[in-house]
């Protein structure tokens, strides 16, 4: 099992301890360390890249447990400077935050997310109804996001005993979630929703980050 650092920390930097490092068939080699700060790519949310040393992480994988680095050149065993590419991360980061806003809103209007997908340039999550679910546009999901966010609620964070990680915004229910996010809300006021479709009793909620926004 890889300890994951990006759980107890959103630091980019951190010194790692190399315990496998073998060559792979497309000259890659397959990298494994202790612990990580690496999000590996799943959950929605694609991985985090960076370095290693001077070898340069292209993608980052997790199979049971163990977390596996895909870097660029052999990284020699032992240990190491890790450094995360804090601009991807960033995005990745708002992007899933505000899939969980957007959950979190049409949960109050009793829509209940059963899937989402936190990729830039096709973040989307879907939904499906309640007994009681309410009407909504984007117009209208954009202005309850838009108060929320207003709000400055702070990301909480809670790792339970059975090691079930949960993360949840001011004082709403918790999302299980290995994720990255915002440490608050207010961080996403670039927030855009782009569109609603409902097909098959389900609602798709698209969405993006106005990448041109700055903290």
């Amino acid at each position: 099992m890889t300890k994951k650092l990006y759980w107890e920390s959103d630091a980019l930097f951190a010194q790692v301890e190399v315990m496998r490092c073998q060559d792979t068939e497309d000259g890659r080699y397959e990298l494994q360390m202790i612990a990580t700060p690496f999000y590996p790519q799943g959950g929605g949310q694609p991985c985090d890249l960076g370095w290693i040393g001077d070898a340069e992480v292209s993608h980052v994988s997790e199979d049971q447990g163990v977390i596996i680095h895909y870097v660029s050149s052999e990284v020699p065993l032992g240990t190491n400077n890790a450094r995360v590419d804090g601009e991807r991360r960033r995005v990745h980061s708002e992007l899933h935050s505000a899939g969980h806003l957007i959950g979190h809103v049409l949960e109050q209007l009793d829509w209940h997310p059963i899937k989402a997908h936190h990729w830039p340039g096709d973040a989307r999550v879907v939904f499906k109804p309640g007994e009681n679910s309410q009407p909504v546009d984007v117009g209208k999901l954009q202005l309850l996001c838009n108060s929320l966010i207003s709000q400055n609620l702070s990301c909480k964070v809670k790792i339970r005993e059975d090691g079930y990680r949960e993360v949840g915004f001011g004082d709403f229910s918790a999302y299980g979630c290995g994720g990255t996010h915002v440490k608050n809300l207010v961080e996403l006021h670039g927030l855009k929703v782009l569109s609603l479709q409902k097909k098959k009793n389900q609602l798709t909620v698209h969405y993006e980050m106005d990448v041109k926004h700055t903290d």
